[in-house]
């Protein structure tokens, strides 16, 4: 084998395990990745059933139901549509009704499965994934609709 073979054997060597290497940490990646889902985007229809994403919306009002031990049932809105979502644990001390949440789960059947719920911090304050999805293309926030859903 000739000098000029062993570099190209070495660099293709080298490109090989870098091809490897990204395939794999892609794959890795891609298998951890958590969407941000708003109900109106499951209403759609656009998640597959076991995919694990994170739920913003705001929590409806006279829809918290507390059963047996520490399970909670409540629904969370956005401008067009609500979901029902069920959670086992103890809610952070802001969780109220009327208030924006991030709850990370997956879909069973119809209904969002939370196995951590996290509520904002401050009256004015909305996650800002949710946001991005209620602003309109002349960059304002379209709340007005997504509030009133939320009034009894």
């Amino acid at each position: 084998m000739t000098k000029r073979q062993k570099r190209m054997l070495a660099v293709g060597l080298l490109l090989a395990g870098l091809s490897l290497a990204a395939v794999l940490g892609f794959t890795a990646f891609s298998k951890n990745m958590m969407y941000f889902q708003t109900p109106s985007d499951i209403a759609g229809g656009k998640l597959p059933q076991g995919a694990r994403i994170r739920l913003g919306g705001l929590v409806e009002k006279g829809s918290v139901q507390r059963g047996d031990g520490l399970v909670v049932n409540f629904s969370v809105a956005d401008c067009d549509a609500n979901l029902p979502v069920r959670y086992e644990g103890i809610l952070p001390d802001l969780f109220r009704e009327g208030q924006g949440i991030v709850a990370t789960g997956h879909m069973d059947g119809k209904t969002f499965v939370a196995d951590e719920v996290l509520a904002k911090h401050d009256e004015n304050y909305m996650p800002p994934e949710l946001a991005e999805k209620l602003t309109t293309p002349d960059g304002k926030h379209s709340c007005a609709q997504f509030k009133s859903m939320t009034k009894t």
